[in-house]
């Protein structure tokens, strides 16, 4: 169980950084186990609804009805917010004290109550255009439109509340405690499932018993699309639920650390201004990562039936690493790089810069050479059933190989990024993601159009985006702030050759134990990953140590 703060620090200031890769490590550690059970719970909720629902009208009517309120999350309620807030934050905390710090959350939060709060009820009152906008092809169905404008207006409510999460998220993270804030959203699939289910069950209990009969006995399970619709109603009910839940369960650490909410509001508050200076520029940045997203679909709904799916299912398992190594960094570099800049502490800001930085090498590489040499038993091993086969395996594990290519750089800009918030400087990332949306369409039509790569050119092309991407941070950082020191790129070529090594040597062992088991099928995929990655993880270690890389061990500390 993550420990966190059991008696109050409001008169204390926050701990001292202890300083190096162990303190990082140690504070990514906490981030990255919640983002796992994140995830897994992630899993489970796409089980669910596919057990109930299937692929069908009231499924597609949810996930376009999610999409909207989840879009604007995207774009500006998390990432934009979070970064905008933190770094506004910790310089008040540092120079004005915690009674201007606190006086700042409650006002940026009664601000949000508000924007937030009417850009939902507008958006539940346009829901129907909102839907024949995104969905004109639903028109063609009857009942399909309708059921999504209902789901939308349910689960639009869902911003103010992931606004108010990440908020409280940031008053955290900034105070060092990691675990609560990062475990949110393993507790909103929590709600989303069991709100869910039980908002189901009260509105369609003979959908739901039917349904869990059917599966119990494996006869067909019901098709009434009435009782469909009210219990795809209960799981939006459910969603809502989650997200209530993802900002509830933030709370009493949040007096924990001391804050107290004030009902003020004063609009022309310099430091509210601040943050939503921070904010418009990454918000039009992580709009320019929804552009990539539309401009890869555009070109892989060209290259036939599958592209699109092999892509999906290659950056599935892309997120995993990108969310236990990189969001995790990128979460506990945030509050200490603002720290030190509102310190005026560079050098400082260049050492946990340059940690970081080595960290990312250090967990990002291998898991790369990984995913790369093993991608079609990991593939295999989950999606390969029903109508998933071999050569999906094959054609979705070519796209895998070549998104890792990009693993460390999409790892590395979520280091580099806060940097740029803690130095007053959202207009550098901005400017980095609208240039990345024209290279990413030359890429993308040089490697397929031209190089006929199909969708492993769309894979690289994203890969070859988010290097570019890191390159050009780092390059305009070590302008800004200085040189992060002669440490790092040797430390990062040791890391790759032990990754290389590593490769190597599972590579072999894997392919003289493939040549030994079955053909093909789920115990082949289990049994090379049962025999491969052990040794791969231990040649890794083994070869860190023999080349002097320290691998920090996290360790929790104690009091």
């Amino acid at each position: 169980m993550i420990s966190e703060p059991t008696a109050p620090v409001a008169a204390a200031a926050p701990p001292a950084d202890a300083g190096g890769r162990a303190v990082l490590a140690r504070r990514a550690s906490v981030v990255s186990i919640a983002v796992l059970a994140s995830r897994v719970l992630g899993v489970v909720r796409e089980q669910i609804f596919a057990v109930f629902f299937g692929a069908g009208r009231e499924l597609d009517a949810f996930i376009t009805a999610f999409r909207i309120p989840n879009l604007l999350r995207d774009l500006f309620a998390e990432g934009a917010l979070s970064a905008a807030f933190v770094s506004t934050f910790t310089q008040y905390l540092e120079r004005g004290g915690e009674a201007a710090a606190w006086r700042l959350a409650s006002l940026v939060i009664n601000t949000l109550l508000i924007v937030v709060g009417t850009i939902t009820l507008i958006g539940m009152w346009i829901a129907p255009d909102v839907v024949l906008a995104i969905a004109p092809g639903f028109a063609a169905i009857p009942g399909k439109v309708g059921l999504t404008v209902g789901l939308t207006r349910i689960m639009f409510p869902f911003l103010p509340l992931v606004a108010l999460a990440a908020v409280a998220m940031g008053i955290l993270n900034t105070r060092n405690v990691f675990g609560v804030p990062a475990s949110a959203a393993a507790f909103f699939n929590v709600g989303s499932i069991v709100g869910g289910l039980g908002a189901a069950y009260w509105l369609a209990p003979a959908y739901v018993r039917g349904v869990l009969g059917a599966v119990a006995t494996h006869h067909a399970a019901p098709t009434d699309p009435a009782l469909a619709a009210r219990a795809i109603t209960g799981m939006a009910i459910g969603t809502l639920i989650g997200g209530l839940l993802q900002f509830v369960v933030q709370v009493p650490s949040l007096g924990r650390v001391g804050f107290r909410y004030r009902p003020v509001l004063h609009p022309s508050d310099p430091g509210l201004r601040q943050v939503m200076r921070l904010m418009a520029p990454a918000t039009i940045g992580a709009a320019a990562v929804q552009v990539n997203v539309f401009i890869n679909n555009n070109f892989a709904s060209y290259l036939g039936n599958g592209p699109v799916s092999w892509l999906n299912v290659a950056f599935r398992f892309m997120q995993l690493p990108i969310g236990l190594f990189g969001v995790a960094l990128g979460t506990v570099t945030l509050p200490l790089v603002s720290r030190h800049v509102a310190r005026g502490d560079r050098a400082a800001l260049r050492r946990t810069l340059a940690e970081s930085l080595e960290l990312v090498g250090l967990l990002c590489l291998p898991a790369a050479a990984g995913l790369a040499l093993f991608a079609v038993p990991v593939i295999g091993l989950i999606y390969e059933h029903g109508r998933f086969t071999p050569a999906d395996t094959t054609a979705a594990a070519q796209a895998l190989a070549a998104y890792t290519a990009g693993l460390a750089g999409y790892a590395g800009i979520k280091v580099l990024a806060p940097a740029f918030y803690a130095l007053d400087d959202a207009r550098t990332p901005m400017l980095v993601s609208l240039v990345s949306i024209g290279v990413n369409y030359v890429l993308n039509w040089t490697f397929v159009r031209r190089l006929g790569f199909g969708h492993v050119g769309l894979a690289l092309s994203t890969s070859a985006v988010a290097l570019g991407n890191f390159a050009l941070l780092y390059v305009v950082l070590r302008r800004r702030v200085g040189p992060l020191g002669s440490r790092l790129p040797v430390a990062l070529a040791r890391i790759a050759l032990a990754a290389a090594v590593m490769a190597a040597v599972a590579g072999g062992l894997d392919f003289v134990v493939a040549a030994h088991l079955p053909p093909a099928g789920a115990l082949r995929h289990a049994l090379r990953l049962a025999v491969a990655m052990p040794v791969a993880a231990a040649c890794f270690w083994v070869t860190c140590r023999a080349l002097g890389v320290a691998v920090p061990m996290p360790r929790r500390r104690r009091g």
